[in-house]
Formats: structure tokens, sequence, C-alpha cells
């Protein structure tokens, strides 16, 4: 439902709310609150919260340290594990400078842009998320350890599946929410699960994908639990992907769509350090079935964009090298640039690849563009890339290139 700023007063004293939890991030996507009472709420929509950011990297210093939270109210939700009395909501911020300016560094304003930019293009993006995390026991003192909840595989079931009441409350708690899971299963790696959600535009997709990771991790815990979405969790198994759908609407024709992801393709080095942020995740990229070369296929789960079986308004591409750890705003506005610039310049789709990529031949490799090998190798192509610097404000691209 989207409220209203009035609504969301009344709300708080008919549903009996005691804190409301002013939700952003930093610029790598972690979660960041603060809690006001329900009294602070006309400030907060007038004016706004003000913060102290000198604390959060790349927010500021402590010369220029205050800026202000302004909540959306269309964004708010209940969090239904915490008490029936005295209930806590939260609601997604936009960030400004004190004299109103929009905050550089807000990520979920940049997507706000991109979304607005496609919108006068003609153009509607809308993303499905695919994140996979790891349940690991806790020791006797609550802390994480890295011995998986259990030993199963691939979709396998209970007993051996031990994740199963996990994913099922969490799906509960997410409907309760508001959000709308699609499936859920345990993926190959031993206590690895997977929880898919339904498309929706893309700055839903994204506070969906930024509240997943806070549920999932409240739920583990509650369950004794530790919930690691970490790019590779354990050397011996398969690392978490983020795998990233993304459909076109008006769909128009076939080549609108194979420009889009010429786009994609095209700008997916140099993107990179955005969607695989750390260090580990270059331990994850060209193994079990995350990609290492920029390429496409149908169905070939070994490539970078992958276009599953589907018809119509399903029709979508699957980008499959991010990790859990990017910020799901950056690589949502970098992907809708890129798919943009693919449509406006109509570069054309090269043939797809329908081979395994994990074992064919040296020669066959040498055909493919290689994503980077390392983080400083993404790095240098992102710092060096007009794509990136044309998208990508000065003040982001220095915290995650260093430049």
């Amino acid at each position: 439902m989207n409220y209203s700023k009035d609504e969301v007063i009344q709300y708080a004293r008919e549903e009996d709310v005691k804190f409301i939890r002013l939700t952003f991030c930093d610029v790598f996507g972690k979660q960041k609150n603060i809690a006001i009472m329900p009294d602070e709420l006309p400030r907060a929509f007038e004016h706004g919260i003000a913060f102290d950011a000198s604390a959060i990297k790349g927010f500021g210093d402590e010369v220029h340290s205050d800026l202000l939270l302004h909540p959306e109210p269309e964004t708010l939700m209940p969090l239904p594990w915490r008490p029936e009395h005295g209930r806590v909501v939260q609601m997604f911020s936009s960030i400004t400078r004190p004299n109103g300016t929009p905050f550089e560094c807000d990520t979920r304003s940049l997507l706000k842009n991109a979304v607005r930019d496609a919108s006068k293009a003609g153009y509607v993006f809308t993303f499905g998320a695919e994140q996979e995390f790891y349940l690991f026991k806790s020791d006797e003192n609550g802390n994480p350890t890295k011995i998986p909840c259990d030993e199963a595989g691939y979709m396998d079931i209970a007993p051996e599946d031990r994740g199963e009441n996990v994913r099922r409350e969490i799906c509960l708690t997410l409907e309760q929410m508001g959000i709308r899971p699609e499936s859920s299963h345990h993926e190959e790696g031993p206590g690895q699960n997977e929880i898919d959600f339904r498309y929706s535009d893309a700055l839903i997709a994204a506070d969906n994908a930024m509240t997943f990771q806070r549920v999932v991790k409240a739920v583990a815990h509650r369950s004794g639990l530790f919930a690691d979405f970490s790019p590779k969790p354990l050397d011996y198994a398969p690392g978490n992907g983020f795998h990233i759908n993304m459909s076109l609407s008006p769909f128009n024709n076939g080549a609108v769509f194979s420009h889009m992801i010429a786009g994609i393709l095209r700008s997916a080095s140099a993107m990179t350090v955005f969607l695989n942020p750390c260090e580990d995740s270059y331990k994850r990229l060209g193994g079990n079935k995350a990609p290492k070369y920029v390429s496409w296929s149908h169905e070939n789960r070994s490539q970078l964009i992958r276009i599953p079986a589907a018809f119509g308004e399903y029709r979508r591409a699957e980008l499959r090298s991010a990790d859990p750890t990017a910020n799901p705003y950056l690589a949502f506005s970098l992907m809708i640039y890129a798919g943009l610039d693919g449509i406006r310049n109509m570069f054309p789709l090269v043939e797809p690849s329908d081979t395994n990529l994990y074992t064919a031949a040296p020669d066959v490799l040498e055909l493919f563009e290689t994503l980077p090998s390392s983080l400083e190798e993404a790095r240098a192509l992102a710092s060096s890339s007009e794509f990136i610097r044309e998208h990508i404000p000065p003040e982001i691209l220095s915290i995650y290139c260093g430049s």
C-alpha cells in the first residue's frame, strides 16, 4: 500500500507504533537506520531528521558532517519480528545536505535518476532478485561459526535440508511486510539457500533486496543460526550469487531487447567493481556457475548473461556475475544506463555461446573477453571507463576505486 504522510501519522497512532526506523545505506549498500518516536514524524516529513554522517564511510568528515534523512511514506512497512504492542516500522529515506541539495552519495537517489532517465527515453526496466546465502551454526556464545547447518545439496528436502523451516519463516515474514517471494529452495552448497522474488519496478526491487538481507539475518538469528551473504564463505563450496533478472517494457521487438543486452555486455567489465566490490568476490567468479567471460546464451548457466526460457512479460535477461555484497541501487542503476546505451546506439548483439565455458578448450576461450580477475583490476577498469564516469558521481567512484 502506498501511504501518504498523513496516513503514516494516522497508522502510527492507530497501530500502536512506538518506533519508526528511518532506513538508508552507505555507498557499499550496508544498511543503516535511525529510530525516531511517533511524535517526531511531522518534523521528519517537513524538515528531515539530522544525523552525523562523519562516521559513515564516504558520507563526510568532521567539518561537513551534518546530513538530513527524509522518510518516504510510500515505503512504510512493519517489522513483524518486533513486538505486537509498541510496534516498530521502517521507511526508506532520501538524503540531503542542510541546504536542501541532494546528497551525491545517496545511491537510492541515483537509482531514482536512472529510472527517470529511462522513462524519458520511453522505457521501463523491471527487476527480479535472486540472492543466495549460507546458514551457519552459532557457538555456545551466539557467535557465528563456519559450520553449515546441514550437508544437503541442490533442491534437497527435509530432513537432509535443515533450512526448510527457516526459509518458510523468512517467506512468511516477507509476506507480512508486503514483499512477495516467488520461490525458495536449498542450493548446491552445504547450508546454502536461495529465495527468489517476482519482478517489480527498479526502486521497489532494490528496496526489497535490502530488506531481504535484513529479514534473513533476523530470522536466522532467532533460530540460533547465522546468515552469511558473503561471496565465498567456504573455500570448498560454491559462492553466493546475486542473480539479477532484468526486463524491458515496452518490449517492442526482439531487436530492442537484443540491443539492451549488447549494452550491458559492452560495459560489463567496467561495472564489475560495483557488482563485485570486495576481494573475496573474485574467489567466486569463474567456478560453480559463476561467470568469468563476457558472453551470453539462452539457457547455458556458465555465461555472464542468460536468457531463461520464458515468453511475453516473463522474458528477461539474467546477469549472473554480481554477488550479494553489491549495492543493489548502484547495480540496477548501471544496468539501466548500460541497457539504454545499447538501445540508443543500436549496439549489435554477438552470437550466443552455447559452449560450457568451464570445460572449453583454450583456443575457444581466447575468443572471449574476460571479467576482471581481481579487485585491483576491476578498480582500474572502472576508473578508466567513460561510461562509469558519466553515470557514477566522482565521490562514489573515488571511494570504490581509491582515486
